[in-house]
């Protein structure tokens, strides 16, 4: 049990790769804290893996481009759980078109989730954890956000400025025990990828075929590679981003 006795937070854990991970850790003793957009999704996650792995679990419900809301869901957890030790940055969301039809007010919403949102989870976190002389900050960006990605343009710039950022973070906060560390998942079996189909079933079967290993990955296989960086076996790991791909990207 690599994380008893340490808390975690999971932004947009109430489904999909961010539910998978709140379990992961959940797997290795973490208590965890489930926070998503929608509270039911968040309180229905916490229940599944408190219940499958004994371990305390609390949905809180926040919308992370809203800084009141984050910082309220922080103070949140730490008068349910205590200080957070290991914060997951996974929430975030897309729309998949091409750029000249995308709006602005769309636009807005991604950045202001995906990179804005990073951001301010992150700050609400930190001094604990440089107070405390440690800490572990797992961003989950995307290779979109190496590469690019056709229909997914603003959301591959957010995603290029979550690596960006946990990079520049990482070397600001090494001193203090904080590591950061960046997960960017390939074609991944969730709703998101369901929505690349609907774009474009030419182009998601073209990127399906060019994986090498022939497959989409299962959510459980980006949170097992978070839930290593969570752990003391990560320790000497930092401003590094890993991509899980399937060898879609070789960079």
């Amino acid at each position: 049990m690599e994380l008893q006795g340490r808390v975690a937070m999971v932004t947009g854990g109430g489904r999909g790769i961010g539910a998978s991970i709140a379990d992961a850790l959940a797997a290795r003793g973490a208590a965890v804290a489930v926070c998503d957009v929608d509270a039911g999704a968040a309180g229905k996650s916490a229940a599944a893996v408190a219940g499958r792995h004994g371990v305390r679990a609390f949905g809180v419900a926040a919308d992370i481009s809203d800084g009141a809301a984050v910082r309220s869901a922080v103070s949140a957890v730490m008068d349910e759980f205590g200080p957070v030790d290991v914060l997951v940055n996974n929430a975030a969301v897309d729309v998949v078109k091409s750029f000249v039809d995308s709006t602005e007010e769309e636009w807005d919403r991604i950045i202001s989730v995906n990179l804005r949102g990073t951001i301010t989870v992150t700050r609400a976190v930190l001094d604990g954890m440089i107070a405390r002389g440690g800490g572990k900050i797992i961003h989950i960006a995307s290779d979109a956000g190496r590469v690019g990605s056709s229909g997914e343009v603003v959301y591959s710039a957010t995603k290029g400025g979550v690596i960006a950022f946990g990079k520049a973070l990482a070397r600001e906060v090494a001193r203090h025990g904080v590591t950061v560390n960046t997960v960017c998942p390939g074609p991944t079996d969730t709703a998101l990828l369901g929505q690349v189909a609907d774009y474009s079933r030419k182009m998601y079967d073209a990127t399906i075929r060019a994986i090498p290993l022939r497959r989409s990955a299962e959510p459980a296989e980006i949170a097992g590679v978070v839930a290593f960086l969570a752990t003391d076996a990560a320790a000497y790991m930092t401003g590094q981003t890993l991509s899980v791909s399937g060898g879609l990207t070789m960079l």
